[in-house]
């Protein structure tokens, strides 16, 4: 059984007072207690940006990647140990930016990985200039005259790129977003979750105010299986017009349950000698 005393670590989170990590951070963290989960079972991957910092601040098994590759190392640990709830913790900028390419082919291939992208619509590490989620017009100190640029739709792209869990949640319902990575995290194959989380410090427009104005959850009766639906629905972005929720589900195979060398058991359990990976060579081809 997993106390919160089990994932405090030596450090003290050092974001900014008032940002969206925080929120996910304390929301992660309720999940993890309620799930049992602990560094027995789970791994957690980060990419770097202002969100990198939470393997510093969760006592669990992790890794902080290169920029925006934290998706080819999720892919790699859930190869080596399929049994590991992995959760993936990327921004808008470093899984879109820098990440895109790794974004798209992940969702294609239905990895069972659980994404939870720190969405605050800018590069803030790094003070604050565009993201490729940074809305058109946006003044930032990279676009002093606005931004140019038409931002991607982390929510559509995932849909018609292959997830098979597609949400967005708001950093400041942290309830809600506990129970949200709990669901995501018992799919069977890619879950995706576009974590609306303002940043206190650059943004002056997406703030908690606005996001608690301006978000509403999607319908009881909605059904996240009509794909089309999904897209529709996805692409509502606006004053008063920011749904919540899962706006797609699907079933179909992991890529991990695909692998017969891992079917049976993870690579983990595998003994390395030669012999034994000659062996297991010759019985799958």
């Amino acid at each position: 059984m997993t106390k919160m005393s089990d994932l405090q670590t030596l450090h003290f989170p050092n974001w900014c007072p008032g940002c969206g990590d925080l929120n996910i951070w304390g929301a992660f963290k309720n999940a993890a207690v309620k799930e049992g989960w602990d560094s027995s079972n789970t791994s957690i991957v980060a990419g770097i940006g202002c969100h990198g910092h939470i393997v510093n601040f969760v006592k669990l098994n992790s890794f902080e990647g290169l920029h925006g590759r934290a998706l080819p190392v999720a892919s790699g640990v859930k190869m080596v140990n399929n049994r590991l709830n992995t959760f993936v913790f990327t921004g808008d900028g470093d899984c879109f930016g820098e990440g895109g390419n790794h974004f798209i082919h992940t969702c294609r291939r239905n990895h069972d990985l659980t994404i939870l992208i720190h969405d605050n619509a800018l590069y803030s590490l790094t003070t604050g200039q565009t993201s490729p989620l940074t809305a058109h017009g946006f003044k930032t100190k990279s676009t002093p005259q606005g931004n140019p640029d038409e931002p991607f739709n982390p929510l559509t792209l995932a849909i018609i790129s292959g997830a098979t869990f597609v949400a967005r949640a708001y950093s400041g319902d942290m309830p809600k977003l506990a129970e949200l990575i709990i669901e995501a995290n018992k799919h069977k194959g890619l879950a995706v979750i576009d974590i609306l989380q303002p940043c206190v410090t650059f943004n002056k427009v997406c703030t908690h105010g606005f996001y608690q104005e301006n978000t509403y959850y999607l319908e009881e009766n909605y059904d996240p299986s009509d794909k089309n639906k999904a897209l529709e629905r996805a692409s509502e972005f606006g004053d008063k017009k920011i749904p919540l929720g899962i706006f797609y589900k699907t079933n179909r195979p992991s890529y991990e349950d695909q692998i017969l060398q891992i079917k049976e058991k993870p690579l983990t359990e595998i003994p390395v000698e030669r012999s034994s990976a000659i062996e297991l060579f010759k019985k799958y081809t």
